[in-house]
């Protein structure tokens, strides 16, 4: 078991210690506290499935279509937006950063900006060693407030300068400066990517707006 769940005796301590997940998300082989990064990539490409590394346990990533369609829909804009300022890259929902050694996440959105990459070309590794300037999490059913405030924890302490907590239930967004402070969102306000993404501004409206098909 890994030195970060030293303390940890049970099953049930390490799921609390992941955030009182459900026992289904964690991968049980590797044994956990042993898992690596060539174990997120191999089931990545055999399985089809997506894994974060939390200090070599393995723990599925919680996604849904609803989630999936938001976070496409708000990459989009993200890059339209950086289509016309070139401030650096967006990332998607299997975009895996390496946030310290034995640390795997991986955004619904990553946002990072061109001052990590000082080449102006983006690493060709699978899982870089870079973080998210600005973290977007779209919550499912699965995910606990618990591991949210975890994975906020690790988000900033990486370097993250902004962070945005999406609901689809009640259409709101909490958005987040440090893991402690927090603005809530209303459904009639806007994301804005404020210094860290300037310029960029989105009425939660529009990213909530179901997609029609388009009359021809």
């Amino acid at each position: 078991m890994s030195t970060a769940f030293a303390e940890v005796e049970t099953f049930a301590d390490l799921f609390e210690e992941l955030g009182g997940i459900s026992p289904s998300r964690v991968r049980f082989r590797p044994t956990p506290g042993r898992a690596t990064e060539k174990d997120v990539l191999r089931i990545e490409a055999s399985e089809n499935r997506l894994f974060e590394l939390v200090d070599g346990v393995l723990v599925e990533k919680a996604m849904g279509a609803t989630v999936a369609l938001l976070a496409s829909n708000l990459a989009r804009h993200f890059w339209n937006h950086l289509d016309h300022h070139d401030l650096g890259v967006a990332l998607g929902a299997d975009g895996m950063l390496r946030l310290r050694p034995r640390l795997v996440r991986i955004p619904d959105v990553s946002f990072i900006s061109w001052d990590q990459i000082p080449s102006g070309e983006f690493p060709s590794q699978p899982i870089p060693d870079l973080y998210p300037d600005l973290a977007v999490e779209v919550l499912s059913e699965s995910n606990t407030p618990t591991e949210i405030d975890r994975k906020l924890i690790e988000y900033f302490e990486a370097g993250c300068r902004l962070a945005w907590i999406v609901d689809p239930k009640t259409q709101t967004a909490d958005v987040y400066t440090s893991p402690t402070e927090c603005r809530h969102l209303r459904a009639n306000q806007s994301l804005d990517g404020g210094d860290v993404l300037p310029g960029f501004k989105l009425s939660l409206k529009e990213l909530f707006a179901s997609p029609k098909r388009r009359k021809r």
